[in-house]
């Protein structure tokens, strides 16, 4: 269940805190592939799983990591609802880490923390710090400072 904000406003009060995690989802081969095929990236160690099992040290594919970072749309979606809005844009990233792969077939879910918050005409700009992370993994496979505009 989302968190349901009435306003972009009302983020004002979770500024260091932890609003939401999005569920858990699995990111299928398929998926990876249909990535490798949208970007013209199709190194191997994507979307080859014979050779990815013989000689990759993860003895599977991995995700792209773009790939990653492009499904945190998705992942916002199921976490956190901010109502009130004509239109909230991605204004970009401050920094982005990826500190372990996601496997083929692993399940992730993103956790949703808001760094900042700050007005700006005609609506708020809010700062996450986004956490990625695939079920029974030590280290997050994405980190990200994601900034979004939301217009009222």
């Amino acid at each position: 269940m989302p968190l349901v904000l009435p306003t972009p406003r009302a983020l004002a009060e979770f500024v260091g805190r932890e609003l939401a995690a999005s569920d858990w989802f699995v990111v299928a081969q398929e998926r990876i592939d249909q990535f490798a095929e949208a970007t013209g990236d199709h190194q191997w160690i994507h979307t080859n799983p014979e050779r990815a099992g013989r000689e990759s040290p993860y003895r599977t594919t991995i995700a792209h990591g773009f790939l990653t970072l492009s499904l945190l749309s998705q992942m916002m979606q199921q976490a956190i609802v901010v109502q009130g809005v004509r239109w909230a844009i991605n204004y970009g990233l401050n920094r982005v880490r990826f500190p372990a792969p996601v496997r083929a077939g692993s399940k992730i879910r993103a956790r949703f923390n808001l760094h900042s918050l700050k007005n700006v005409d005609g609506g708020v700009e809010a700062v996450y710090e986004v956490t990625v992370e695939a079920q029974g993994e030590e280290k997050p496979c994405c980190a990200a400072e994601w900034i979004v505009r939301y217009y009222v």
